[in-house]
């Protein structure tokens, strides 16, 4: 039937007989088309529902109806979204899916035919029709016999749009409404029609559209670009069905079909793409300066050369894209779409957070953001292993260093299944795609090896995909490393904080110095670096120490895991790094993807909230099947686990972050106004999240006989701080000591990274406006543990963090209120690098010693010596330092031997309301963002229980208040009847009583049996050769820092000499605190001489 048949007459002249109508029905299975074999993709599994919300015309006296244009809702599920249609489009819509039924029928009746031919011996010499001859966007699909279904949408369906009946203009506008809404009922009331390429184009629909880990549905559609390598076609007309309008198809344009998502736009071949072609992650934008004029927008338009062109560009971080289409008009509709979802909603990626970080503030809402802590690296590496086994869909992974051979679960010899290689080849065999992503070490300064990892990750299973990032040379990056430590699984759990996964870290509350024969730490796993740095990491399970001879370095740290959105935004961060090394290093190897980034879901502002209660659902609504469709975008996770929010208002939050903690309870705690909105009501209900914890709720039987007595929030105490079984694994106070409760907390992410490490436009260092920020903020207390303290007062030309600078105002203006302030820090004694304090190879050492002493205690840049100046011998009523130390027994009946327990851990506490881990050090070099890449989390506690603070009442945060109550129950070594002690971390008897003497008893101690390095009696380096020389006389062997004791002990008491075992002597050290040596090597210049090669490095790499 032609056209002119079509619109020459009214209803009466347009009657398809039956054959006609039979030959015209579409027959909609083309959504197969875009994968090869017969397996067919569906976007929708359910209809659609769609309303005509307006119509318009582009001039008043213009009466032609296929110039109106119309406003169409569509609503699928959860998700609603708009459209502006001109009735042409809707016309060429009808005649492309009567097109498509003619060729399918027609395709039928010829492999008919083809089948009667090749029946009676002559099929091979006939002519058949392929899918390349098929001009359409997308191929023919494949066919089979039930499939052919009569089905079509006649043209009299489709007659009131062409030619609503003549009256007045609202009299047309709403015939033409009604025509309009009865056409998109017809094609929208059939499952196969809704599927097929014609209509979800239409629809502006694709596999991206409904998976609900990426955010509500936003704008879609084909558009131009030219920086992509050549995409595949599926046919050969494809190639050049733009040349009207794109007028570039020699000049390496090419059409692919663009998702716009909250956090990201994403190319895609086609609406049925498997494959992402490319991405662009939304980041902060650049703040304009005061000078300039205008915005910074995510996406501009272009002028181009050719007035009949018309292009945009979109642009963030240091990615910059340019796009073309067909009109100026959708020019604009796409630049103000990008526009608005980066940057209208307070919560956008592209406005700026609290901190300056990325990621907004977590938990404000009942959102699921729910955190846990870990202290030492048995119960980080029961809790990982545990999560790593239950992984559905993916796992990322990326650290400083990784070891595949290392065992997350001891004993190892009843354990192998939980080595890393195994726990992950057990995992990638079952499907899960695994992502790991490695820092590349400078090998010349570094021996971790970073490509034994790679080589050995790679050959367990085709599932892992491994980078190791940065190439140094390309890059001309040499001093700086990756030094986050991160776990992700499913995006529902997350790792973070100061473990890699790798050797030598793993130790349990004890901080045994031996292990002979091997039980705990096999191989390379007994590690020291003071002592001695593997030089080969071949043969993992051979001994580098003689462990009848050397102890290991007892290891300390603290870790972390998250659920709900800070998790997704973990892993965003995680996204913008893989895909930044991808497109550096392996840009063209298509087993290596680009990654998608997901978050909780936010309806658009547009819905309003009196519409978006018109949708039926919650988030248990969420069938299984949409999340389980055979869809590469589409995440394995419990849908339960993503919520579904409606956003905040931009001037909530302000009002909302203002409220007081009262006596009386209150559950919000703020040390900065953050950005963001005030919840203005649930649309669903929030339910927490199917997956139980990894490890149960579980506090130290110390710590909850404590708290019982604590009056107040009986609510909440009554069960949090009750010891429930951990897998049947704990089996003793001390054990359930390392493992915090799972509770719900406010949080946010925050990390160190720039152009080199994460592509960002611009540098973010929100670890270091966090620190800055709690500090002066902080009431009463202020607790830090660190691998390493080098920071800057005001003024200091060298030092660029202040963190210094924002201790010594908090402690100034403390005097000057005269209010009882303290400031406590825990620090390694030495830095963990190998070599003697006095050998010419520790130069590296012997530096980094300097510049955390001109921190400290020495100089005119330092803490104590500008505090001394103004409040003389009261400064350590406000400040001190502090190390660990242990000892013990190499083997049964072996030599005593002692180690400083290296302090690893990357932790703030503040007021016991708020703590800070993540893997940042405090230096220049994880602070300042520029140089090495680090992540962190801000947790603020919403459920408190009664406390007390310089011997007033005090609501102490559930998480932090546990959290540092099992730090110091450790560093102490305080029983069950001992914990009320520290409750009050400011009072004398807490501070002075307990903490500074136990610390000064047990330096004493250690240095009466061993005369370990380092100690307040040694000033210079010939005093440290002479004290090596007398033990080492004395003693035939000692450790590399004078760890071996005598084995009898003399010792001077009233003027006499007494002789004891030095165990029974060592009986007397409790716990692990130490005094730190502010006067050890005070003597000294130990920055790198002319004749050290560290001498000619660039100083910037040591702090």
């Amino acid at each position: 039937m032609s056209s002119e048949h079509l619109l020459s007459g009214g209803h009466s002249k347009y009657s398809p007989i039956k054959k006609e109508a039979e030959a015209l029905q579409p027959e909609m299975t083309s959504s197969s088309s875009f994968r090869c074999g017969s397996e067919r993709t569906v976007i929708f599994d359910e209809l659609p529902k769609a309303t005509i919300v307006s119509v318009s015309r582009p001039d008043a006296s213009d009466f032609s109806p296929l110039l109106l244009s119309y406003t169409i809702e569509l609503q699928y599920k959860q998700f609603k979204w708009r459209l502006l249609k001109k009735a042409s489009q809707v016309i060429y819509l009808h005649y492309a899916l009567r097109k498509r039924a003619i060729i399918e029928e027609f395709h039928d009746k010829q492999e008919q035919v083809k089948e009667w031919l090749q029946h009676i011996g002559i099929g091979d010499h006939t002519a058949v029709m392929h899918d390349d001859d098929e001009p359409d966007d997308g191929a023919v699909p494949i066919h089979n016999e039930d499939s052919v279904r009569k089905r079509y949408i006649p043209s009299r369906a489709a007659l009131p749009i062409i030619r609503p009946a003549l009256g007045n203009q609202q009299t047309i506008s709403d015939k033409a409404k009604v025509a309009m809404q009865g056409y998109l009922n017809h094609f929208l009331g059939d499952i196969d029609i809704v599927n097929s390429r014609e209509v979800c184009k239409f629809l502006e629909v694709s596999t991206l559209s409904f998976s609900h880990e990426y955010g509500p549905k936003l704008k879609e559609g084909y558009v131009m670009v030219k920086h992509l390598p050549n995409i595949p076609k599926d046919d050969a007309g494809a190639s050049c069905c733009l040349f009207s309008w794109s007028g570039c198809c020699n000049n390496n344009w090419q059409k692919v079909w663009v998702v716009l998502k909250p956090g990201f736009l994403a190319l895609l071949k086609d609406p049925f793409g498997t494959k992402l072609l490319d991405i662009i992650v939304f980041d902060l934008l650049p703040a304009l300066n005061g000078n300039e004029k205008g915005g910074v927008y995510l996406a501009n338009e272009r002028k181009e050369r050719n007035p009949l062109r018309y292009a945009f560009q979109v642009s963030s971080g240091n990615r910059c894209i340019k796009l073309r289409s067909t009109s100026i008009a959708k020019v604009r509709d796409w630049v103000s779409a990008i526009n608005d979802a980066g940057l209208r909603p307070p919560e956008g990626w592209c406005n700026p957070h609290r901190f300056g970080s990325f990621a907004p503030p977590r938990g404000l809402i009942e959102d699921g953001s729910e955190a846990q802590w870990f202290i030492d690296g048995q119960a980080a590496f029961e809790a990982i292993a545990s999560s790593i086994e239950n992984a559905k869909s993916e796992i990322y992974i990326t650290g400083w260093w990784l070891c595949p051979e290392l065992y997350l679960r001891r004993p190892f010899h009843s354990h192998g299944s939980s080595r890393l290689d195994a726990l992950l080849e057990a995992k990638a065999k079952q499907g899960v795609q695994i992502y790991i992503l490695i820092y590349k070490e400078v090998a010349i300064a570094l021996k971790i090896n970073s490509l034994y990892s790679k080589k050995r990750l790679l050959n367990i299973h085709e599932n892992v995909k491994v980078l190791r990032y940065p190439d140094h040379i390309s890059t001309g990056v040499y001093l700086w490393s990756h030094h986050e430590k991160i776990v992700i699984v499913d995006h529902q759990t997350c790792f973070v904080g100061g473990l890699d996964l790798c050797f030598g870290r793993y130790d349990t509350t004890e901080h045994k110095v031996g292990d002979y024969p091997p039980f705990l730490w096999p191989g390379k796993d007994y590690y020291n670096p003071r002592e001695s740095e593997p030089n080969s990491w071949e043969d993992t399970m051979k001994d580098e120490l003689e462990r009848g001879k050397y102890p290991r370095m007892p290891w300390h740290d603290v870790h972390c895991a998250l659920w709900g959105p800070p998790c997704r935004d973990v892993a965003r961060h995680f996204v913008q790094r893989w895909n930044h090394a991808k497109r550096n290093k392996a840009l063209h190897e298509q087993a290596i993807p680009l990654l998608l980034p997901q978050q909780h879901m936010v309806l658009p502002h547009y819905m309003g909230r009196s519409g978006a209660k018109d949708i039926e659902t919650n988030t248990a609504e969420i069938k299984q099947k949409e999340i389980s469709r055979k869809d590469p975008f589409s995440s394995q996770s419990p849908a339960q686990d993503i919520p579904l929010l409606l956003p905040h208002e931009a001037n909530g939050l302000e009002s909302f972050s203002k409220s007081k903690l009262t006596d009386s309870g209150s559950n919000h705690y703020h040390y900065d106004q953050p950005c963001g909105g005030e919840d203005q009501g649930l649309l669903f209900s929030f339910e927490k999240p199917t997956v139980e914890p990894l490890i149960p709720d579980i506090i130290s039987v110390d710590i909850q006989q404590d708290l019982s007595t604590a009056s107040g929030h009986s609510d909440l105490q009554d069960d949090w701080w009750e010891v429930q079984e951990w897998d049947n694994q704990v089996t003793s106070s001390d054990e359930a000591a390392q493992v915090g409760p799972r509770t719900s907390c406010n949080c946010q992410v925050i990390r160190s990274v720039g152009q080199w490490s994460a592509g960002t436009g611009q540098t973010e260092d929100s670890i270091q406006s966090a620190y800055c920020s709690l500090i002066e903020k902080a009431e009463h207390f202020i607790y830090i543990e660190n691998q390493f303290f080098i920071s800057g007062l005001s003024g200091d030309e060298t030092i660029q963090n202040r963190v210094l600078e924002a201790l010594y105002r908090r402690i100034m203006l403390a005097h000057k209120e005269q209010k009882c302030f303290r400031v406590v820090i825990v620090i390694p004694l030495l830095p963990g690098f190998q070599g003697g304090l006095d050998d010419g190879g520790a130069a590296t050492v012997r530096a980094l010693m300097h510049w955390q002493y001109r921190t400290i205690c020495r100089g005119t840049n330092s803490i104590l010596h500008n505090l001394n100046l103004l409040l003389g011998s009261k400064t350590e009523d406000y400040i001190s330092f502090y190390g660990l130390r242990t000892y013990g027994r190499l083997f049964d009946g072996g030599p005593v031997v002692t180690s400083q327990v290296y302090v690893h851990s990357k932790v703030m506490i503040i007021d016991d309301r708020a703590a800070l881990i993540g893997s940042s050090n405090i230096n220049d070099r994880s602070l300042l963002g520029s140089r090495d890449s680090e992540i962190g989390v801000l947790f603020e506690d919403k459920d408190f229980v009664e406390s007390s603070m310089n011997g007033e009442p005090w609501s102490a945060g559930k998480f932090a208040f546990s959290l540092r109550l099992s730090l110091w129950s450790e560093h102490l070594g305080l029983h069950s009847e001992e914990i009320s002690q520290i409750r009050d971390p400011v009072a004398d008897s807490t501070y002075k009583d307990l903490w500074l003497a136990t610390a000064r008893e047990n330096a004493t101690i250690f240095q009466d049996v061993f005369s370990c390095i380092p100690n307040d009696l040694i000033h210079s380096r010939s005093a440290l050769r002479q004290s090596i020389g007398h033990w080492k006389e004395k003693l035939g062997h000692t450790t590399i820092d004078l760890g071996i004791a005598p084995e009898k002990l003399e010792l001077c008491k009233d003027g006499e000499i007494m002789v004891t075992d030095p165990m029974e002597y060592l009986k007397s050290v409790r716990g692990f605190l130490v005094s730190f040596p502010l006067e050890f090597m005070c003597q000294e210049d130990l920055r790198p001489v002319f004749s050290e090669s560290e001498f000619y490095a660039s100083p910037q790499v040591f702090y």
